[in-house]
């Protein structure tokens, strides 16, 4: 296990929380946010699609409304699940401190050092560097 998921914060993410907003998730079937946000489903989450596509009209993804931005999503976010690369995740872990969510996790490479100080240091928790997929599969869920 990496040390930026530490199993108490990993099993809170992915058993005590309900709405996961996936930062970069579009329609694209092909593209690895959408297999973990139908998973994410799949096991009972709320997901909530988070794309700039969304500002250009109505997109909805795995019949889920799409907003913008984290700080457009109007109801509370549990967990911002973030699909960027590493030098552009730190601002969505930022902006999930700002809007009130519970956990931040960075995908599987994703790594910023940086954002896992400040997002901590906020109170909030955080897994970097592991997927959900990853982790129910090691606990045997």
């Amino acid at each position: 296990m990496s040390r930026w998921a530490d199993q108490a914060d990993v099993d809170h993410l992915l058993d005590q929380t309900q709405t996961w907003a996936v930062v970069g998730l579009s329609g694209d079937p092909s593209r690895t946010a959408y297999e973990i946000a139908d998973l994410l489903q799949r096991r009972g989450k709320r997901i909530v699609p988070i794309h700039p596509a969304a500002a250009e009209g109505e997109l909805v993804v795995l019949g889920e409304k799409a907003y913008p931005t984290l700080a457009d999503v109007p109801f509370p976010i549990d967990v911002v699940d973030v699909f960027r690369r590493s030098e552009a995740a730190g601002q969505f872990a930022d902006e999930a401190v700002a809007v009130g969510a519970k956990g931040v996790w960075f995908q599987l490479g994703v790594v910023d050092e940086a954002a896992y100080e400040r997002t901590t240091a906020a109170g909030v928790r955080m897994v970097m560097d592991t997927c959900p997929a990853i982790e129910w599969r090691r606990r045997g869920d």
